[in-house]
């Protein structure tokens, strides 16, 4: 089977395509790219693609105050209107970024960050799931993936700060803004169909020291 895999060099583009290419599908994103000039969707129903896989963010539609969130909910719009058969992957924020989110929430020696709810996943486990939906039919709708951990974001960056010897002080703050997203306690977690990953942080943590 031809897949192609817009982003595939990426975090979790590029262990997608490792993932496909393992099972024996071929990546034809270049020869996509060759054949049309045209907007991606477009193209798409002149190709004859018979679904669309788009990773996304659980919450996205929770957290339009972000100029980020707002593009994104523009572009799933863009995927549901588009006529090509599609899945739309919600996944919560992966491991490898909770630095970002750490300095996101930096001022000084201090992290301030808000106290809502939080189930940070593997990106191994994003691609395997990806990978998972992109050889399997169109759901037409949306799926979400999570860890299996659901603890509470400073709490969280805080484990992560301990675990790489950083001494910044990490304080819950319920006005913090999040990619200047104001939170709720459910606005990053699932609903309760979700698909949870198997690697939690500690496992997670371990395997990133390893592969340094």
């Amino acid at each position: 089977m031809k897949l192609i895999v817009i982003g595939g060099t990426g975090l979790i583009g590029s262990k997608v395509v490792k993932n496909l290419r393992e099972l024996g599908h071929t990546d034809a994103v270049l020869a996509f790219f060759e054949t049309s000039g045209r907007n991606l969707f477009a193209a798409e129903i002149e190709s004859g693609v018979r679904h669309h896989v788009a990773l996304s963010v659980v919450g996205t539609d929770r957290l339009s105050q972000s100029g980020y969130f707002r593009a994104t909910i523009a572009q799933e719009k863009l995927i549901r209107d588009s006529g090509v058969p599609y899945t739309i992957v919600h996944s919560t924020q992966f491991f490898e970024f909770l630095g970002g989110i750490a300095q996101s929430g930096t001022e000084g020696d201090s992290v301030r960050l808000s106290p809502a709810f939080f189930q940070p996943i593997s990106s191994d486990d994003v691609a395997a799931v990806v990978t998972d939906f992109a050889v399997g039919e169109p759901r037409n709708g949306i799926v979400e993936i999570a860890g299996p951990e659901r603890v509470r974001l400073a709490a969280m960056v805080r484990r992560y700060l301990q675990a790489t010897q950083d001494n910044r002080t990490v304080f819950e703050d319920a006005n913090a803004r999040y990619f200047g997203a104001q939170l709720q306690d459910d606005t990053l977690v699932p609903g309760p169909h979700a698909r949870l990953g198997a690697v939690d942080f500690d496992a997670w943590f371990r395997q990133a020291q390893a592969a340094k």
